[in-house]
């Protein structure tokens, strides 16, 4: 007889967990509705995967999250991860900031344990909501041996993502595109499509932090004025990630006000607000005392930049 994992879920609220008042309204509900005994309810096959754990950390429309709500998060699911009792977690997460929060996570935990966020398009009252679906699979891919050493994985509408690459790029059920790693097969298979890869360490924060530097996004389009970054440097942003057009193509009229920015000792990394590429480094990083973004999104450079300001060094 097969012994069930256990397993730890932790709730965040978001959409998996919205109310409406009609079921069929999908639109308009309330996300963080319910609590992680309701989620659990709707999905009884749970228990055939693995033992839960399950508790409520917030209750939260994700895009109200915060880097705040971030560390907490951090802090839960590694103290869930140190309980030898526990073979991995489940996250469910809104998915308007659930590719943030789940790089962060990858980037700062530690160990060989699986980490799976899911969520969900349809609210939980909703006529073929796809969070119970969306849950059950996230909780196969938790339990399963394959899982282990992958780092933090999202799992949606039957497709594994790694968090390094996983972005949300459709408001539809099949929400989540990236370097997809598996399948869930007919919701009960994960297959993997190659062995684990090495990851890279995780960043060490200080024990003592209680909330990351600020780093602002600044998205510039045709036009765009430069005394925005003036005006986040002055509110107090310790760096600034620059969404650019194509390879991170700075306009001209940018230049001054980015030489003076990094001049003072403000980091300025060039993204690009393209979905795909890299954004590779030239002259110009020399000329102006920025650096490349790379293969990483916007808000993946914002991470990595908050981790750096934060741990005191530039990460590898």
């Amino acid at each position: 007889m097969t012994t069930r994992p256990t397993l730890a879920l932790i709730t965040t609220g978001g959409t998996i967990a919205g109310a409406a008042a009609s079921k069929t309204d999908t639109t308009g509900y309330v996300a963080g509705s319910l609590g992680a005994a309701a989620l659990l309810a709707a999905v009884p096959e749970l228990g055939d995967v693995a033992e839960l754990q399950a508790e409520e950390l917030f209750a939260l429309d994700s895009k109200d999250m915060t880097p705040a709500h971030w560390l907490a998060l951090a802090h839960r699911v590694r103290a869930r991860l140190d309980d030898p009792a526990i073979a991995g977690v489940v996250v469910t997460h809104g998915t308007d900031t659930l590719e943030e929060s789940a790089y962060f996570l990858d980037r700062v935990l530690a160990g060989d344990k699986p980490v799976v966020l899911t969520g969900a398009m349809r609210p939980a009252t909703a006529l073929s909501a796809d969070g119970p679906m969306n849950l059950y699979e996230a909780v196969r891919v938790a339990a399963d041996p394959a899982s282990a050493g992958r780092g933090v994985l999202v799992a949606f509408a039957g497709t594994i993502l790694p968090a390094a690459s996983a972005r949300k790029q459709r408001g539809e059920l099949a929400a989540f595109a990236g370097d997809a790693c598996g399948r869930i097969e007919a919701a009960t298979t994960v297959r993997y499509f190659a062995p684990p890869v090495p990851r890279r360490p995780a960043v060490a924060l200080p024990a003592t932090l209680a909330e990351l530097p600020r780093v602002d996004l600044l998205y510039v389009a045709a036009g765009s004025a430069p005394d925005l970054l003036d005006a986040a440097v002055g509110a107090g942003a310790c760096g600034i990630v620059l969404v650019l057009p194509g390879n991170g193509s700075l306009p001209d009229y940018w230049e001054e006000a980015v030489v003076r920015t990094a001049a003072a000792g403000v980091a300025v990394v060039r993204a690009s607000r393209c979905v795909g590429g890299t954004v590779s480094a030239r002259s110009v990083d020399e000329r102006l005392g920025t650096r490349p973004a790379g293969r990483l999104t916007p808000a993946a450079a914002r991470i990595e930049l908050m981790l750096e300001l934060a741990a005191g060094a530039p990460q590898s």
